[in-house]
């Protein structure tokens, strides 16, 4: 996910500086003892997980327990500030972590709280082996995943001469990123105006539908000399940039964009879903097809984790618990478009019959299940697979504001990688 180029920097600068602390920190002990005082908690997320204040108030009318919302504007932000305080004092009672830097996190293991035993087996099996630690401990809730279709204004569309239908929309955008690409020019030179949101969302999407990314299983580093990073950077400078509203995502502009019809097309995981509707509530037109280019591909995603060191670790655990269930993350899906990743909400005939009104009633739950399905390969995201990719996302980010020419700009992101 992008920010403005300056932000990241130094949130990457601020999470760099807390990963030495934190290596010179250790594990500060199993702190979190409970008392039999009224609690507090605090939740800390970003973006859109879908926990409003109403759903938080069912967690205290069945528990006693308060809960208060911090959420930060971006997953960047949120894991500055965990990466800093993870092992010392200031964080959240239970803290979300995005799948882009989960793996950075399970490096510090023993400084969260494990799941209980009893909740092991709730979600998908690939979910849960990614945040199992060497010993075996489970030491996140899954939240949702992040299955992709493509979310569209039905109005620009017709305006434009294409079609509206989502099952016609489906059916022009079944191919690979060329085609994708190839409607997008068209539209643009008919038009006049930008197709896509972002070029990085372009290059998300390319990235996510590869076996190895930067980095092997075995932690070696293949960043600047993998050939399929290196194609997807040349198709999205080349091809993406020319056809994009923006370089990235998350910056005020591109909020009220998604309102203004700047834009016509956004590649969109189940969470976007409850950004769009969000941040452009009285706008009508926006709908989603069951289409991704090249197949499948799943983008976010995310767990929450209880640091050990809690003041409240146990009654923690049991908002980690309970957010997470198969019922809550179907009203979480409701409220936000989160596709669950737990075994029962998934099989369940609620979601099946799942529909999104703010999307002209599309069967969001078929739409999402089937895109999930068409999922073939689950990235494998190493430790510094955040630095690598947010470094390359700046390199497009380069190329789209005209301060560097596309071979300049990835000499410049080969140069950074050598310096990680």
């Amino acid at each position: 996910m992008t920010v403005r180029t300056s932000r990241r920097k130094m949130a990457a600068a601020i999470a760099g500086a807390a990963t030495l602390a934190l290596v010179a920190t250790g594990c500060t002990g199993g702190g979190g003892t409970d008392s039999d005082e009224p609690v507090t908690l605090t939740l800390a997320t970003f973006n859109d997980f879908g926990y409003t204040d109403e759903l938080l108030a069912e967690f205290t009318a069945e528990t006693g327990i308060e809960v208060v919302h911090n959420k930060a504007a971006t997953s960047n932000d949120a894991r500055a500030n965990y990466f800093q305080k993870l092992g010392n004092s200031g964080l959240a009672d239970v803290e979300a972590v995005e799948i882009d830097w989960f793996t950075e996190a399970m490096q510090y293991a023993d400084l969260l709280a494990p799941v209980p035993a009893d909740l092991q087996g709730r979600w998908l099996d690939w979910k849960e082996a990614s945040a199992t630690d060497s010993a075996g401990n489970l030491i996140a809730y899954g939240t949702d995943i992040g299955p992709q279709g493509i979310c569209y204004r039905a109005d620009l569309f017709g305006a434009a001469g294409l079609p509206t239908d989502r099952g016609e929309v489906a059916a022009l955008f079944d191919g690979d990123w060329d085609n994708f690409f190839q409607i997008g020019a068209d539209y643009t030179a008919a038009t006049g105006k930008p197709f896509i949101d972002s070029a990085n969302s372009v290059l998300q999407g390319m990235v996510n539908q590869l076996e190895i990314a930067y980095e092997e299983t075995d932690g070696s580093i293949v960043a600047t000399e993998n050939a399929d990073i290196q194609a997807a950077y040349e198709a999205v400078t080349s091809k993406a940039v020319p056809i994009a509203a923006y370089s990235g995502q998350w910056s005020e502009d591109w909020f009220a964009s998604l309102a203004s019809g700047e834009f016509a097309v956004m590649l969109c995981p189940g969470w976007m879903l409850g950004v769009i509707s969000g941040n452009a509530a009285e706008t009508t037109g926006w709908d989603i097809a069951d289409a991704f280019p090249g197949g499948g591909g799943n983008w976010g995603g995310s767990y929450l984790t209880v640091p050990a060191n809690g003041a409240n670790v146990e009654a923690a655990s049991e908002l980690a618990a309970w957010l997470t269930s198969p019922e809550t993350q179907m009203k979480a899906f409701a409220n936000a478009g989160t596709f669950p990743s737990q075994v029962e909400a998934l099989a369940s005939d609620e979601l099946a019959a799942a529909t999104n009104e703010y999307f002209n009633n599309a069967p969001t739950g078929e739409i999402l299940t089937a895109r999930a399905e068409a999922i073939t390969v689950a990235t494998f995201k190493g430790p510094q697979y955040f630095q690598f990719h947010d470094a390359l996302q700046n390199a497009v980010t380069r190329v789209f504001d005209g301060l560097e020419d596309a071979d300049t700009s990835w000499n410049t992101w080969v140069t950074e990688v050598s310096a990680f």
